[in-house]
């Protein structure tokens, strides 16, 4: 009998597919790579061409081997690495360390992991596709160029230990961008007005909220507001409009990694690498009582909402029997489809829809069963049929000025039976049925309310990754590493679900934003992508890219290190004296940022904190303000005489008092601005 090698990538999926195939079969795991660039060296042959040089990835001797002994002894090869770039890539390197006869070697995929999938997958193996090796390997040359050109130098300029990275930098940069407009954003005034009216038959009031006049009045001081009420003081409040009209709401598409990430962040609080290592874990293959160990979500890593024919089919069968037939899609949403999608493979899917989350519970973790759950939700309503409401919108009139009240109510609830966010739920009220146009109600009462515009959110993780694919910066495998990066290196500080610039993070920002331009231009990153994905298509030599982007780089590299060579970066004297040996202490910088050192080292170990003063005094007891640090790297403004005293601001503060209240005023970009939002005093810097 012909004995059969499959090689996947870790050993979770060798003993999830060891179950669907015979005896003939042995499954053995690559743990990932085995090759890679030298870790001590560039690892491109510039003179030659840029030709890769790669070694065997230390400690996966051992295991090559192993994969060799068993590929000797097989009649074929089935490679069978995850259906991406990467997986093929891996699959390339394999066949190179194993040196079998290419014919002997196959590439089979799969994008899920089960027993038909499996079987099926073994029925036709094809060739390596050199395109997407090639598209791997062209990603990986460009960040092993940007990362071990200009790292060195920021290890120069600020400390050891720090990187760049073609991706990774132009998200810092997008959150230095956001940090930048939330610093220099000025609130604005605006006032609201709401009338509590009573309706004849309804214990309930009814709230309208003003709209203005024949068009939109924004009232942005009190004085305007208390105008508009003194108008309004015995006015009646007589009905002028009742308008009904139907909408419906779609069903959404089926998750891709990106919007799976954003999903779980808002709805089950996991940051994008803990969603990311349950979803391979679901799709490596869990033990499910009864069926035994089996995959029981599709490959991960997509930005495809195309589902196959069988999916499709098995979906619709499911929910006439259980919803019934009004529930299903009418017609299958069409994918839209555009430069920044590559669509390898389908949606992210549980691979039976009849395993139901709650038949299943008992064999998942508790995330594990939450994440499955959202999967299992989200894909059973992106087949089934839109909502339908009956909307309600009410104008009324008061000494000339118009009032609006909206409402909805669900008809037919169609895909929202099964998949609802909270959002969405609480949004559905209900007008009395006893209106009537014409009718006048008494008014209960006048609701004024002051309001401050609101600056920019902080990127939280979800936010991060939504906005990196909007702008075309990296690819579904990236944007959970790159964010892991960024906290890790501690360029970007996560604070309840918020991401904030540490003071690290805004040094190598500013470096690199001088010195490197094109490397963190969101264009030109996005750019690259569209190249990478053009390799991949075989329309682009992957060479031309490589010949067209690293003299470029090499050339602003040198000019970087002339420049930076100009600037001598000393320890800085100040004057705390160290005591321990009475040396005056300089300032270092550490992975948490600046510290005081003993210049003494190794004798004197010395070390304390380094607060640096503004010259402004603490409004609330006199002391020196002076910038702190949160312990996660966030810069704030606090009192030296802490934590006796316990002010704090993010905003700088200044040295002179507001003219208009007495208060204390802060920096916002070129503007002073009093830090009482009530007081609204801003002036531009001279």
């Amino acid at each position: 009998m012909a004995k059969y090698l499959v090689i996947v990538e870790s050993p979770a999926k060798v003993k999830t597919i060891k179950k669907f195939l015979g005896s003939n079969y042995e499954v053995e795991a690559s743990q990932g790579h085995v090759r890679d660039f030298p870790k001590s060296q560039f690892g491109i042959d510039v003179e030659n061409d840029y030709e890769p040089k790669y070694i065997t990835i230390r400690g996966k001797g051992e295991l090559l081997a192993k994969l060799r002994k068993e590929a000797k002894k097989a009649d074929k090869v089935f490679l069978a690495t995850d259906p991406d770039r990467e997986g093929e890539a891996i699959s390339w390197h394999l066949g190179q360390t194993l040196k079998e006869d290419p014919g002997k070697m196959m590439r089979i995929t799969f994008n899920e992991i089960t027993k038909s999938a499996v079987k099926d997958s073994l029925k036709h193996p094809r060739q390596l596709d050199m395109n997407l090796v090639d598209a791997q390997q062209t990603r990986r040359m460009l960040d092993r160029m940007v990362g071990y050109s200009i790292s060195p130098l920021l290890w120069a300029k600020v400390k050891r230990g720090l990187s760049a990275g073609r991706v990774q930098s132009v998200a810092l940069r997008i959150i230095c961008d956001r940090e930048e407009e939330i610093n220099s954003f000025i609130p604005e005034e605006y006032w609201t007005l709401e009338a509590d009216l009573f309706v004849e038959g309804e214990k309930k009031k009814l709230t309208a909220k003003f709209f203005g006049t024949d068009h939109k009045i924004t009232v942005s001081s009190q004085e305007e507001m208390d105008r508009i009420v003194k108008e309004l003081e015995g006015s009646e409040y007589t009905v002028t409009d009742i308008r009904k009209s139907e909408r419906i709401r779609q069903a959404p598409l089926p998750f891709t990694t990106s919007t799976l990430q954003q999903e779980a962040a808002k709805t089950l609080n996991f940051s994008t690498s803990k969603t990311m290592r349950l979803a391979q874990q679901l799709y490596e293959g869990v033990d499910v009582k009864g069926s035994g160990q089996v995959g029981i979500i599709t490959y991960l890593r997509t930005d495809s909402t195309r589902i196959s024919e069988e999916a499709s089919a098995a979906a619709k069968e499911y929910i006439a029997s259980a919803f019934g037939e009004e529930y299903l899609a009418k017609k299958t949403k069409p994918v839209v489809q555009g430069q920044k999608i590559q669509d390898a493979h389908e949606a992210i899917r549980p691979t039976d829809i009849t395993r139901t989350p709650s038949l299943i519970k008992d064999s998942l973790s508790r995330d594990q069963f939450r994440l499955y759950q959202l999967i299992w939700k989200r894909f059973v309503g992106s087949q089934m049929a839109p909502a339908q409401y009956e909307t309600t919108s009410v104008k009324l009139g008061a000494a000339g000025y118009v009032f609006t009240v909206a409402a909805s109510r669900v008809t037919f609830d169609g895909f929202m039976s099964v998949y609802v966010d909270e959002e969405e739920a609480r949004k559905n009220n209900v007008i009395s049925k006893h209106l009537e146009e014409g009718m006048i109600l008494p008014l209960s009462e006048l609701r004024p309310q002051q309001h401050f515009t609101q600056p920019p959110a902080h990127y939280t993780e979800a936010s991060l990754v939504k906005t990196m694919e909007e702008l075309g910066i990296g690819r579904p495998s990236t944007y959970a590493p790159t964010i892991s990066t960024l906290i890790s290196r501690r360029y970007v500080s996560k604070e309840q679900k918020n991401l904030y610039v540490t003071e690290l993070g805004e040094i190598v920002n500013n470096i690199m934003v001088r010195e490197f331009p094109s490397i963190v231009d969101v264009n030109f990153t996005a750019t690259m992508e569209g190249l990478l994905d053009c390799i991949e298509a075989g329309t682009v030599q992957w060479k031309t890219v490589v010949r067209n982007f690293y003299p470029d780089l090499k050339k602003d590299v040198d000019q970087a290190e002339v420049e930076l060579e100009k600037i001598e970066v000393k320890d800085e004297i100040t004057d705390v004296v160290c005591e321990n040996c009475g040396r005056n202490m300089v300032i270092k910088y550490g992975p948490h940022g600046r510290f005081l050192a003993c210049p003494g080292f190794p004798e004197c170990h010395n070390t304390k904190p380094y607060y640096e003063k503004i010259g402004v005094k603490c409004p609330r007891c006199g002391g020196e303000l002076v910038i702190r640090m949160t312990k996660k790297g966030r810069r704030f403004f606090g009192c030296e005489n802490s934590p006796e005293c316990d002010f704090m601001s993010w905003a700088r503060p200044v040295s002179r008092p507001c003219p208009k209240c007495g208060g204390y005023m802060v920096e916002k970009g070129k503007k002073l601005v009093c830090a009482d939002p009530g007081c609204g005093y801003v002036e531009k810097e001279e």
